[in-house]
């Protein structure tokens, strides 16, 4: 099941803790172009390429004005591990009752191998400076997703 927000909604709001355990919610960004990218796993390889695309663009995405947030379900500790193993300098969210994954519409039906169970469903989303979704991106290229966003919004 594919989200049901779509460009020209308002961004749910939240807060929970980065890897740092420190509080972030999205009206810290008010102002800002974000980039919230939902991953479904810290340290795998599809995740990883994701996660360091954006770290290696970060300086240039903001100096556009934008701001890089990353949410999977995994705890502060373990987003702390995979932010040191791959000098992540952005947030990354600890969505461990899935709040923020339920309220994007991204907690979904997952099938590998056969397998049906529920996980996170790749997922980025631009969010403007007032807090309105732009551009939803669904089927987002791991090693290239940065330039995703900078094709749809420059």
């Amino acid at each position: 099941m594919a989200t049901t927000l779509k460009a020209g909604d308002k961004a749910p709001d939240f807060t929970s803790k980065d890897q740092n355990g420190e509080e972030v919610s999205l009206a810290n960004f008010k102002g800002k172009t974000v980039i919230l990218y939902f991953y479904p796993k810290d340290d795998t390889p599809g995740c990883t390429a994701e996660a360091c695309d954006f770290r290696d663009n970060y300086q240039s995405l903001i100096g556009k004005g934008y701001e890089v947030v990353g949410v999977s379900t995994d705890d502060s500790k373990s987003h702390k591990k995979f932010e040191t193993k791959y000098s992540l300098p952005f947030p990354l969210i600890a969505d461990e009752d899935k709040s923020i994954n339920e309220a994007y519409g991204v907690w979904a039906e997952k099938n590998m191998y056969g397998k049906k169970y529920m996980g996170t469903a790749r997922t980025t989303f631009i969010i403007d400076a007032d807090g309105i979704i732009k551009q939803v991106i669904e089927k987002v290229d791991t090693k290239n997703a940065s330039q995703q966003v900078l094709d749809l919004i420059g």
